[in-house]
């Protein structure tokens, strides 16, 4: 297990004592604004036209809890359906996932409640998931209900929200959450690890800094 050291610095100079890292993914129909979701959270931007992702992105970020650094490694995969056998490939040993609907579309939300039922059939048995309602910026033209969806979440012991990638509403706050649903402990989360059996650890260390969970 990697050692960092004396820990992150926070903005006001205290050091934190704990990183824990988790993998997480993001799953959806395709246009639902995935890649927006992501790009907000990691760089602050939005694009009007945002490209389809081919295959899968990889970006990682990092959000402070108290005296614990949570690091994301984030696997964005594309929505096409051509795309679909790939997908466990990327929630295969994730601790957190993110499922992408637009409010605008109904679809969407169908295609959502399969994600989580393949979710949870196939993945992880701890595996944080949460719902996003995204392009809540076009409520106007809204066609899935956040009754109807808060009510499925609740249905499926979910985390929900609805979110803008371009207006940034609640995008923080929905892997903020998911960061506090999160083991923190070292053991817990190596185990949750052991358990479903991380198939993409090469890939990993070739674009992040291995390790898994928690260092001190």
């Amino acid at each position: 297990m990697a050692n960092r050291g004396a820990g992150a610095q926070r903005p006001n100079g205290a050091t934190q004592g704990k990183i824990c890292q988790f993998k997480l993914v993001l799953l959806g129909e395709s246009a639902v604004g995935k890649s927006s979701l992501v790009l907000r959270f990691v760089k602050g931007q939005f694009h009007e036209y945002q490209e389809s992702t081919i295959g899968a992105a990889f970006l990682t970020q990092t959000v402070c809890l108290d005296d614990t650094t949570v690091k994301f490694e984030i696997w964005d995969t594309a929505g096409q359906e051509r795309y679909h056998s790939l997908a466990p490939m990327y929630y295969r040993g994730a601790q957190a996932a993110i499922v992408v609907y637009d409010i605008t579309n109904q679809d969407t939300f169908g295609r959502a409640k399969t994600w989580v039922k393949e979710l949870q059939r196939q993945a992880s048995p701890n595996i944080v998931i949460a719902l996003a309602g995204n392009k809540a910026d076009l409520a106007n033209k809204r066609m899935v209900e956040y009754e109807e969806a808060q009510a499925y979440a609740e249905e499926n012991s979910l985390l929900f929200m609805e979110t803008s990638a371009k207006t940034a509403m609640n995008v923080n706050d929905i892997f903020l959450a998911i960061a506090k649903k999160l083991p923190k402990n070292e053991s817990g989360g190596a185990a949750q690890q052991r358990q479903a059996g991380v198939r993409l650890n090469s890939e990993q260390n070739q674009q992040s800094e291995g390790g898994s969970c928690c260092s001190k």
